[in-house]
């Protein structure tokens, strides 16, 4: 599975997932959810053979890629242990 970035404006960011299912992106989204400062998350999805899964991210305060990257470590750090 690859990440890339879609779009990024101060507050938002949308995140493609090339050969990603829900399995992954589920969790990150939880993850996201439960971040004070993030004020929405947004599962992107169409023809899953046709447009990779995205994901959109809104925050309150500073860099969405910054909530992304610690959601994204505590998913790491949860699979681990």
């Amino acid at each position: 599975m690859e990440t890339y970035l879609v779009e990024k404006t101060s507050d938002t960011a949308t995140i493609g997932f090339k050969d990603a299912n829900l399995t992954l992106i589920t969790p990150l989204m939880k993850a996201l959810e439960d971040d004070e400062n993030v004020v929405l998350v947004r599962y992107l999805d169409e023809h899953p053979e046709l447009v990779d899964r995205k994901l959109m991210i809104q925050v309150k305060d500073g860099d969405p890629m910054k909530a992304f990257e610690k959601a994204a470590d505590s998913l790491v750090k949860y699979f681990k242990s």
